[in-house]
C-alpha cells in the first residue's frame, strides 16, 4: 500500500511538473524561405482514412518578447477549401504541456470539424527552448498582464488575418490545460481581438504568481483570488466588452481538479458583469456520449448566451472526444471540438446570438 502511495505521488508530481511551464510590443514578420505547405492527404487533425481538402501551412513569426529579446514562434495554420463571401472565422488553438501543435491538431481533430463548418485554425507552438515540456507560462504575473508569449500569439493572429481572408469579427481562442489558461490570458488582455473563449481542463486565471503557487491552484483552486483577479482586469480595462465563454472539465481530473471549473465559472460571470443575485436564465441538460455522461449548463442574460459549462463524468485530464491514441486525449465523451465551434458560431465581436 505504501509502495502504491509513493508511486501515485511520483505520478502526480510528474504530471504537475508537465503543467508548469514574454506585450504590447513592436513586432515584425520574418519571411520563411521554405514554408511547409502540404495538401489534404497530409493535413493532420482527421482520423485515419479521412481526407481533408484544405491547406496545412507551417510558418514562423518573429517579434520582441520578454525583456526586449527578439524571439521566434512556430505555428501551423489550417485553411478550409472554401472561402465564404464574408470571410473565414479563425480559431486559435493552444496546446497543453508535453504536446506539439501537430499533436494537438491530431488529438483534438479540430481540423476535421473546422473543414465541415468552414473555419480556419491556427496552432502556435510553444518552444521547448523556453520550457522543457513546452508549457505556456500561465502562472507568471507579467504574462497574466499581457507580457511574455501573449504578444507573439497576437502577432501570429494579426499576421494570419492580414495574409488570408479572415473575418476579424469572428476570431476565437481555446486551449487545453496550460494552453487553456494561456488562452484565457490572451482573451483578457485582447478582448477587442477575441470574440469568444474556450477553456478545457484548465486552472483559473490570476491566482498563481509562481510555479509553487501554480501547483496549489491546480489542486485546490482559489476562491479568494477568483473574483479579485477578474476585478483587477476590469479596473485596468473599464470598457471591457462581453466575453462569451465555454468551459470543459472532467469530473475525474486529478491534475487540474474540477474545483477550478467552479472558480472559472465565477470569473466568467463577473467578467460579463453578472452580479450575484441577478436574474439569469439557466438551462441544464443531462446527456450521454460514447459511454460518458455529461452535464451541459447554459447561462443567458437578456437572452444572450454568455456562458456554457460542460461537466463530463469520469473524464480525466484529457480532451474529450479526441484521438485516444495520443496522450491527453479521450475518445469517449462529447466531441469538444464540435461543441466549441457550435458555441463560437453564435458570437462575433459585432454581436452575439
Amino acid at each position: 500500500m505504501l509502495r502504491n502511495a509513493k508511486k501515485q505521488q511520483r505520478t502526480t508530481a510528474r504530471a504537475v511538473k508537465t503543467l508548469l511551464a514574454v506585450p504590447k510590443v513592436k513586432t515584425k514578420l520574418t519571411a520563411t524561405p521554405a514554408a511547409r505547405k502540404t495538401r489534404a492527404k497530409t493535413v493532420t487533425g482527421a482520423p485515419a482514412g479521412v481526407s481533408l481538402t484544405g491547406m496545412w501551412l507551417g510558418d514562423h513569426y518573429t517579434g520582441v518578447g520578454a525583456r526586449g529579446a527578439l524571439r521566434t514562434m512556430l505555428y501551423w495554420l489550417y485553411l478550409p477549401p472554401a472561402v465564404p463571401q464574408q470571410g473565414i472565422p479563425l480559431v486559435i488553438m493552444l496546446h497543453g504541456c508535453d504536446q506539439t501543435a501537430n499533436e494537438f491538431a491530431q488529438g483534438t481533430r479540430m481540423n476535421l470539424v473546422a473543414e465541415k463548418q468552414g473555419y480556419a485554425v491556427v496552432y502556435p507552438q510553444r518552444s521547448k527552448v523556453s520550457h522543457p515540456q513546452a508549457c505556456w507560462k500561465w502562472y507568471d504575473r507579467a504574462t497574466q498582464e499581457g507580457g511574455g508569449d501573449v504578444g507573439l500569439i497576437v502577432g501570429i493572429v494579426n499576421t494570419v488575418a492580414a495574409s488570408h481572408p479572415i473575418d476579424r469579427s469572428r476570431i476565437y481562442i481555446c486551449g487545453l490545460s496550460a494552453g487553456g489558461a494561456m488562452a484565457h490570458i490572451v482573451a483578457l488582455n485582447h478582448p477587442g481581438l477575441i470574440a469568444a473563449l474556450g477553456v478545457h481542463s484548465s486552472p483559473l486565471f490570476g491566482a498563481a504568481g509562481g510555479a509553487v503557487a501554480a501547483m496549489k491552484v491546480m489542486l485546490q483552486g482559489d476562491a479568494r483570488r477568483a473574483a479579485a483577479a477578474i476585478q483587477e482586469v476590469l479596473d485596468r480595462q473599464p470598457g471591457f466588452p462581453a466575453m462569451p465563454t465555454i468551459l470543459f472539465h472532467g469530473e475525474s481530473d486529478r491534475i487540474v481538479r474540477p474545483i477550478n471549473q467552479v472558480h472559472l465559472e465565477q470569473q466568467a460571470l463577473l467578467l460579463n458583469r453578472v452580479p450575484i443575485g441577478t436574474p439569469v436564465d439557466i438551462t441544464t441538460r443531462e446527456r450521454t456520449s460514447r459511454t460518458l455522461a455529461y452535464r451541459l449548463r447554459d447561462v443567458r442574460l437578456q437572452r444572450k448566451l454568455l456562458l456554457r459549462v460542460v461537466q463530463i463524468s469520469e473524464l480525466k485530464h484529457a480532451w474529450s472526444g479526441g484521438d485516444a491514441s495520443l496522450a491527453f486525449n479521450s475518445g469517449p465523451g462529447p466531441v469538444s471540438s464540435k461543441l466549441l465551434l457550435d458555441f463560437f458560431s453564435r458570437h462575433s465581436r459585432a454581436g452575439s446570438a
